[in-house]
């Protein structure tokens, strides 16, 4: 099938990526220059969020440049689309370490509050929540790959965080409680593992090659068409967000060439509209005989 579509899908998604890598490097300076002046770690782990957010979205770039350049050949059959649930699996793991920095500091904090200035810090939070809520709007809309969804759960949380921290500067400001900052990072890490959990599961679920759709319904689908016997094998499975495969071995009653050839056309649409396969492959075998006919979309 065309694909002409997912190279589109890949352009403004890497124009959205850019953009918002933009974004979070400028909150980064920003809050991490806030934090360390103002004596804030809620702040400056808001920072580290979006710094690592930042990098993982220039992976997740450097991923979709790559694979949408590389031509399948001999050696890559369908070139290099893999590397975009590998940066998003790499997007997900660079974020534990940035929680064991915030624990550990916030543990520090709670052992020996430092003074902080509260109104200061939450203006800057103030100017990180705006951030955020431009990068979201930039992001979202229609259907995000992969990498986009990643980003969007990025942001999602480091809204949150924002919103934590001037909360909890506020608290600071007329409460004089300086634990308030600690607390608020380490809720800060906790919406941050979220987002790592989250993010592994779904690459992790295209490298282990789980189907997206259910392979029963596909099978129950099939058997609906005429001319279908049976359905010995089905198999649906992404390379990436943007690039899914399947296979079926059907058992077939038709009789002539021009018949076969227009069930092979029948079955290769609906794996096509009906569960978005970019790339399709029907073996169609008599249900009188073994003798076997290949089609390739």
């Amino acid at each position: 099938m065309g694909d002409g579509h997912s190279h589109n899908g890949e352009g403004r998604s890497t124009r959205k990526l850019a953009i918002v890598a933009g974004i979070n490097l400028v909150g980064f300076v920003a809050e991490l220059v806030g934090g360390l002046l103002f004596g804030s770690v809620a702040l400056i782990g808001d920072a580290l969020h979006m710094l690592f957010d930042a990098v993982a979205y220039v992976l997740a770039l450097g991923a979709v440049y790559v694979g949408r350049r590389t031509e399948p050949g001999s050696r890559w059959s369908y070139g290099l689309n893999r590397l975009e649930p590998l940066a998003a699996f790499l997007n997900g793991v660079l974020l534990v370490p940035m929680v064991g920095y915030l624990v550990w500091e916030s543990y520090q904090r709670y052992l020996q509050p430092v003074e902080i200035e509260p109104l200061q810090t939450a203006a800057l939070a103030a100017g990180g929540l705006v951030l955020n809520i431009a990068s979201v709007y930039v992001i979202q809309g229609g259907s995000m790959s992969l990498n986009e969804r990643g980003a969007y759960y990025h942001l999602l949380g480091d809204t949150g965080a924002s919103i934590a921290v001037i909360v909890s500067m506020l608290v600071v400001q007329f409460s004089g409680s300086k634990l308030a900052d600690p607390i608020t990072a380490v809720i800060i890490a906790v919406i941050i593992v979220w987002s790592a959990v989250e993010l592994i599961r779904e690459s992790g679920a295209i490298f282990l090659q789980r189907s997206p759709v259910s392979v029963e319904d596909v099978r129950q689908r099939l058997l609906e068409v005429g001319g279908v016997a049976s359905v010995e094998d089905a198999h649906i499975w992404e390379l990436s967000s943007s690039l899914r495969i399947a296979t079926v071995h059907v058992r077939d009653h038709a009789t002539t060439v021009a018949e076969r050839d227009s069930l092979n056309e029948r079955i290769s649409t609906i794996l096509a509209s009906e569960y978005d396969a970019d790339h399709v492959t029907v073996d169609l075998v008599s249900a009188g005989n073994d003798t076997e006919r290949r089609r390739e979309h």
